[in-house]
């Protein structure tokens, strides 16, 4: 049975109640003959989604927390003290800062470093425990290649764990643990939930151990997620496999629109191929060098596109990651990146692709006045 119509069928087990729609268990404990004791620890609507989600990667665990820092933070709660922690350079700002602030913290050595280096080999050390990159990367849309990740990892030496952040492909276009990888990270808030309504993140993995550990970090840190969440998030899954369809097909023809703009230097989009097998969305624009004192009037006067940390959400959005997405880096950091006011963020929803033109003909007209 295809993975779509398992998960329009997956109910949780409600004794004696055959509901359409798995109810809100709205509770923060359970009597002592239930299955559930205490929601910190696990909660029907949780367990639904969790299991929708397992159903859509065809993994064994899924872990639901309540944003994706949560994730990445469970994810780092995995080391130790004087372990190595490698990074892809290309990585989503917020996440960039914590992890300098997490490591300085608790003593871990941490490098940032480009991942598809042909002599990736030779960041390793002899304390490395994990590598953690981004696949498409934020910014700049790169594929990383999953499969040689891991075998870099593995000639250098056993137990690196590696961690994925699968957030802009989804399982619908990518499945990073069947290339290698040991964990999953994701924003729930993103493709999953769809329409900008609620927060939420997800840890996956088919490795018991570690699903374990998982829970237990999440039990006693008190980071599940709400049983309200839970289900707004359950039920946009209803809807899932149409808006990745329908993102993949609307960003086809946006992306044709602006190739034809000459105000644009590139575009930044990830290469499809036997890893990635599709994606929509979000892509990035650089203007030319010329506009670069115009970006901001650009942005200002799109009316269709909102702006700020929207995205993956049925309205189109925009933004600059300058001063959006990696505020939090110094302008050397950012210059290293290759990030200038120039690289703009367009995410497109379900507008008609024929007034979203329109919309950005408006903006790129501004550019020359």
């Amino acid at each position: 049975m295809d993975r779509i119509t398992q998960i329009l069928h997956t109910r949780v087990n409600i004794s004696g109640a055959k509901p359409n729609v798995t109810p809100q268990f709205q509770c923060s404990s359970f009597l002592a003959d239930s299955d559930y004791f205490y929601t910190r620890k696990g909660n029907p609507n949780a367990s639904e989604l969790e299991e929708v989600l397992q159903v859509l990667e065809g993994c064994r665990f899924a872990r639901v927390v309540t944003t994706g820092m949560s994730a990445i933070t469970v994810a780092l709660r995995l080391l130790r003290p004087g372990d190595h922690l490698l990074v892809d350079r290309l990585i989503y700002g917020c996440t960039y800062k914590f992890f300098k602030d997490f490591c300085t913290h608790y003593g871990i050595d941490l490098d940032f470093v480009d991942v598809t280096h042909p002599d990736l080999k030779q960041a390793f050390k002899p304390n490395t425990r994990m590598v953690f990159f981004e696949t498409p990367t934020n910014p700049f849309l790169k594929t990383i290649s999953i499969k040689r990740i891991r075998e870099v990892a593995d000639e250098f030496g056993p137990g690196i764990k590696i961690v994925v952040d699968n957030t802009w492909a989804t399982p619908y276009f990518q499945k990073p643990l069947e290339l290698g990888a040991d964990l999953c990270v994701y924003s729930a808030t993103k493709f999953y939930s769809g329409h900008s309504d609620c927060m939420g993140g997800v840890l996956s993995t088919n490795d018991e151990n570690l699903a374990e550990t998982i829970s237990q970090i999440r039990f006693y840190s008190g980071c599940i997620l709400d049983p309200h969440s839970c289900w707004l998030i359950r039920r946009s899954m209803q809807t899932f496999s149409l808006r990745m369809e329908g993102h993949q097909t609307v960003l086809r023809e946006m992306k044709e629109f602006l190739q034809g703009q000459e105000e644009i230097e590139k575009i930044y989009l990830p290469e499809i191929n036997s890893q990635l097998q599709g994606y929509g969305c979000i892509l990035f624009i650089e203007l030319k060098r010329q506009f670069e004192d115009r970006a901001d009037a650009f942005v200002r006067h799109l009316k269709l596109f909102e702006r700020g940390t929207s995205m993956a959400s049925v309205v189109s959005a925009v933004a600059q990651p300058f001063s959006g997405s990696h505020l939090s880096l110094s302008c050397q950091e950012k210059d290293e990146m290759g990030i200038s006011p120039r690289l703009i963020r367009l995410c497109f929803g379900f507008e008609k692709p024929a007034d979203l033109k329109e919309d950005l003909k408006n903006a790129f007209s501004k550019l020359h006045e």
